[in-house]
């Protein structure tokens, strides 16, 4: 006997309507849907918050040494005009001049200036690697967008959800032992009469 509900679906239609909902309900905290894809979404959501509650603290801190683009105060990047054979002599400090237009030098090319700055960045040891990769089985890539329309396509921005379990969620259940989501019943559905639920983390 299966030790999952089939929910009248194939194999991958079924694979694929579960990752939707548990990415849905690590993003937004709560999902409404029916009773027997809320268990079926819990038990791999549980499974999820266990892996990242169990891993949170396995990194090490390291230094390094990054270029970073340079940017005015009005956060464009800065450019200068450089010489196409010796990129060390710089022709001119902006690429544009008092009106704002471009310039054009002979032999030269425009470059962005970067800046070396240190960083320090968590390094997941091996048995937190695993334990994102894990994640990212089961989790859809989530780009937000932004609220205002006309700078809508400017505005978005991925959503690393492994980090959201890791630095959000699982600090908040650190001391639990399970039950991280809860399924409360709204009443049935119209059409088809299916039990509705809201599944939300607790």
């Amino acid at each position: 006997m299966a030790k999952y509900k089939k929910l009248g679906r194939t194999a991958s239609q079924r694979k694929a309507l579960l990752r939707g909902q548990v990415t849905a309900l690590i993003l937004n905290g709560k999902i409404r849907t029916t009773a027997a894809k809320a268990e079926e979404v819990q038990k791999i959501a549980e499974h999820l918050i266990t892996l990242a509650i169990r891993e949170k603290d396995n990194f090490d801190t390291v230094t390094v040494t990054t270029k970073v683009a340079r940017k005015d105060k009005d956060g464009h990047r800065v450019k200068q005009i450089v010489d196409k054979n010796d990129h060390s002599k710089v022709l001119s400090e902006s690429h544009r001049d008092e009106n704002g237009k471009i310039k054009r030098i002979e032999n030269g090319v425009t470059v962005t200036v970067f800046d070396e700055v240190e960083k320090e960045i968590k390094k997941d040891q091996p048995s937190r690697l695993h334990a994102r990769r894990e994640m990212l089985k089961v989790l859809y890539p989530v780009t937000e967008h932004g609220t205002s329309q006309a700078h809508r396509k400017a505005d978005t921005k991925k959503v690393d959800l492994c980090k959201k379990l890791f630095e959000e969620i699982a600090p908040k259940y650190a001391d639990r032992k399970g039950g991280y989501t809860r399924i409360v019943k709204i009443g049935l559905r119209k059409g088809d009469a299916a039990m509705e639920v809201f599944l939300e983390l607790v």
